[in-house]
């Protein structure tokens, strides 16, 4: 390709509102460009990269023993309600209606449409197991889009959905799944962790999240520097030390002016913060709930969802008009003599003499205990993991790492096929639920991990392997007629071997074709100068970015060698 024929409109300073690197240099290089918030149009850069993500995927897929098939962006509203997820899902879900009145979504998901799809069609043991997938758009109405395309309204992603006959085989295709996701990763070219993740409104006995390192990265994930461990914030478990047993005192209680917070009421009353029970005053759906935890930790809102099974979207923090209404007073609200459900973390009914709120302004109880002062449902575990903590069973302390999420494996187990009465008959003619697992790779947001990973303050630096084409050759002076020559011979002669090469055969000056070059990160680079008459280049990589003068020969020779590493 040419570059004085490709559409690749650069910008040359940062656009205003991108926030990550990715973002910028997306933009900057001309690869994307914003049609509305979260919704983005991938120019002929931009597009080529996804193209090579999604084959690495299909190929790697492929190999792994899955089918491709391609569903429909639209699914009807009735396997969404047949499921029970039509209004449990939330406001991510575009709903929309025909000229029919007839309801239908913009797909977040696909669940329901490849149970649906097996149920109708699969019949017996003997057509499983069973593995397909697509390479689809789908679609969420996040409530901030941001960060580009890693977080945005519409993206590409492949799902694929395995069918089996038991636990054991379901295990199986898991394993196979997750080799699967390693090789993509690997030919990626990503620095990637995997952890055990949250199941949360997916359901199912287990997952993995596939987690790309980056500082930018929305995501949190805990492990070990063993590598014995790895989970995803929400699902990592606390260990918490316990202060020092004490015999039960009289409970008492005391005045606390200008104290409602947990730093205030521990400084006032000189105690230890985790000795201080922290109320959070919730409302799960239009049910007012206390959940209490230990003064010094945070709770874990996926554990919460996980225990009440109540979805994130319907929990909220109550107004100070709804603490009132349950007898109660906003930053000193108490487990005692309340008529509202209360939900402890486990620590709390094991710690001795509490300091908690009265339920009154300017009012604590100290020396408040569980079983004599107050009870409630007790959860094992309501925390959300802290620096210091230790990996369970071991001395390791848990290391901490911002990463994006690229995939996710999720066991389903029999949830959507219950759900949906998705059976098969087996040996005996009985009929039985399918086995289901679930496996995501966000393809668009496999682009922003490679480029937060791979930059410099000058643009993207490409990896081989999803590269939008694999060598560029510049021209520094199309008025000089050895520089065009041997240029185009370069050109001609890497294009006939294969190569996906770019050349910048535009009239512009030589330092608008290096920026724009460095910006747009292709990897192998020629650079056709004064000394084209004696077939002398400059040979240089982007990452690099070390000149070396070579004859144009020997420069050919190192892109084919480099090229065919990557194929």
């Amino acid at each position: 390709m040419r570059l004085s024929k490709l559409y690749m409109p650069t910008l040359r300073e940062d656009p205003q509102d991108a926030e990550i690197a990715s973002h910028k240099f997306l933009l900057r290089a001309g690869m994307i460009r914003k049609s509305a918030s979260g919704v983005y149009t991938y120019l002929p850069l931009g597009y080529r990269s996804i193209r090579k993500i999604e084959n690495i995927v299909r190929d790697e897929m492929d190999k792994a023993g899955a089918m491709e098939i391609l569903m429909s962006a639209i699914q009807p509203a009735e396997i969404w309600k047949e499921s029970g997820r039509w209004e449990k899902f939330g406001p991510e879900m575009f709903k929309l209606r025909d000229r029919n009145d007839r309801e239908f979504c913009l797909g977040p998901t696909a669940e329901e449409y490849f149970t649906t799809l097996i149920r109708d069609e699969v019949k017996s043991y003997k057509d499983l197991p069973l593995n397909l997938y697509q390479i689809q758009t789908k679609y969420r109405d996040e409530k901030r889009p941001r960060f580009g395309i890693n977080r945005a309204r519409e993206f590409s992603m492949k799902d694929a959905y395995t069918f089996d006959t038991s636990p054991e085989t379901l295990h199986t295709a898991y394993m196979n799944m997750y080799e699967a996701y390693e090789k993509i990763f690997d030919r990626l070219e990503l620095d990637y962790k995997i952890v055990e993740g949250d199941n949360g409104a997916m359901g199912g006995t287990g997952s993995h999240e596939f987690i790309a390192l980056s500082e930018t990265g929305e995501g949190v994930i805990v492990y070990s520097e063993s590598g014995k461990f790895g989970a995803t914030e929400e699902k990592a478990p606390v260990e918490y030390i316990l202060p020092q047993a004490e015999d039960k005192k009289d409970l008492e209680k005391v005045n606390t002016p200008n104290a409602s917070t947990i730093e205030e009421v521990a400084n006032f009353l000189k105690v230890d913060p985790k000795k201080c029970a922290k109320a959070i005053d919730l409302m799960l759906g239009d049910e007012p709930a206390l959940v209490f935890i230990p003064g010094d930790r945070e709770l874990n809102l996926a554990k919460l969802v996980a225990y009440t099974g109540t979805a994130e979207h319907d929990i909220r923090m109550m107004e100070d008009s709804e603490i009132e209404a349950i007898k109660s007073k906003p930053g000193y609200t108490g487990p005692l003599g309340l008529d509202v459900r209360m939900i402890f973390d486990k620590r709390i009914t094991e710690m001795d003499n509490l300091v908690v709120g009265a339920n009154e302004s300017e009012y604590h109880y100290i020396n408040a205990n569980y079983g004599r002062d107050f009870e409630g449902e007790v959860v094992d575990d309501l925390l959300l993991v802290a620096e210091g903590d230790k990996v369970p069973g071991t001395d390791e302390v848990y290391k901490f790492a911002r990463g994006i999420e690229v995939g996710n494996i999720f066991k389903l187990g029999t949830k959507y096929s219950e759900a949906l009465n998705a059976t098969y008959l087996d040996e005996n003619g009985k009929a039985n639920y399918f086995y289901m697992g679930s496996y995501g790779v966000g393809v668009t947001r496999s682009v922003t991990a490679v480029i937060e990973q791979n930059h410099d303050d000058n643009g993207i630096i490409w990896p081989m392997s999803v590269a939008p084409y694999e060598a560029i050759v510049t021209i520094v002076n199309t008025k000089d007629e050895e520089q065009v020559a041997l240029g185009e011979k370069i050109y001609k002669e890497l294009e006939a071997k294969g190569v996906e090469v770019l050349l910048d055969d535009r009239k512009e000056r030589p330092g608008v074709k290096f920026k724009d070059r460095d910006l747009i990160g292709i990897p192998l680079r020629i650079t056709c100068g004064k000394k084209s008459g004696k077939s002398i280049v400059e040979y240089s990589t982007r990452r690099e970015m070390e000149n070396s003068e070579i004859s144009a020969d020997e420069a050919i020779k190192n892109i084919l060698s480099e090229v065919e590493k990557v194929r």
